[in-house]
């Protein structure tokens, strides 16, 4: 089946002002370019997840990046035969990724970035490092990085709670910290440096990135997105897996042949004998 539909994710850390009328701006053009996904705007930047054919995902490109500070915007890119949304949004939002931390502030104060060849290396050369998954339970589910630390959080905001339960001696050692797109180390690198963890870094690009440079190396299992392809693989395709309908629980191929999973009733996961 023809790969027909573009699919790019970003995000941007940058002041922007005059916020309605951005969105009217983005949504004007997305509709006219029959664009579906969902772009966020708020005074800290945008995030934004936009899928349609290629030649009109490159003109919305361009024309986000004729806002101010959104110059250099840098989308990941993959492919799928479908779309994989349902419509177009385009909202303002307090932040661009639901944090709950005053303070952190990642347009001027940013932690330090790895590039994933740079990862990559350090892995192959068995390199001490700590490997930080700042993603919730149900996406680690999936897949995630060989011997990753796991926070163990439902949503975001809890993740500065669950860095009060790392170990002390990770405040002396480095840590690599990881999620889909990057997005979510933003935030959560400053905080830890904030709170006495002197040699952090955040992976740049996040797990797509690194797919897209490194492949699967170092990595077990898919990597969950948060559009109807539900998981990609390292070659970022899609992988086949579905949500359970009555729990959102992201499920495999495999587990899809359990029995108790019934489309659209039950699933291995919330199964009630």
């Amino acid at each position: 089946m023809a790969a027909d539909f573009l699919n790019i994710s970003t995000y941007k850390f940058a002041p922007l002002t005059d916020l309605p009328a951005l969105r009217v701006r983005l949504q004007t053009k997305a509709h006219a370019e029959g664009l579906k996904g969902t772009i966020l705007l708020s005074a800290e930047g945008i995030n934004l997840f936009v899928a349609g054919t290629p030649d009109a995902v490159g003109r919305m490109v361009e024309e986000i990046r004729t806002v101010p500070g959104l110059e250099d915007l840098a989308p990941k890119e993959s492919f799928s035969s479908e779309a994989p949304f349902n419509r177009m949004l385009v909202k303002i939002k307090k932040e661009i990724i639901a944090f709950g931390i005053d303070g952190i502030d990642p347009a001027h104060k940013p932690s330090p970035k790895l590039s994933p060849h740079t990862l990559k290396q350090w892995l192959d050369e068995g390199r001490p490092v700590t490997l930080l998954d700042t993603r919730n339970d149900y996406e680690v589910k999936m897949g995630t990085f060989k011997g990753a630390l796991v926070p163990h959080i439902d949503n975001f905001r809890e993740f500065p709670e669950a860095v009060g339960r790392l170990p002390a001696e990770l405040k002396k050692q480095p840590v690599v910290m990881f999620c889909t797109g990057g997005i979510r180390c933003e935030k959560a690198g400053p905080f830890m440096v904030r709170e006495g963890f002197e040699e952090v870094f955040q992976l740049d690009g996040g797990i797509l990135k690194y797919f897209e440079s490194c492949g699967g190396a170092h990595y077990d299992g898919e990597c969950f997105v948060f559009d109807r392809r539900v998981g990609v693989n390292a070659q970022l395709q899609e992988t086949g897996s579905v949500l359970c309908w009555k729990c959102q629980t992201p499920l495999s191929v495999d587990e899809q042949q359990d029995v108790r999973y019934v489309y659209e009733k039950s699933c291995p996961h919330c199964h009630r004998a």
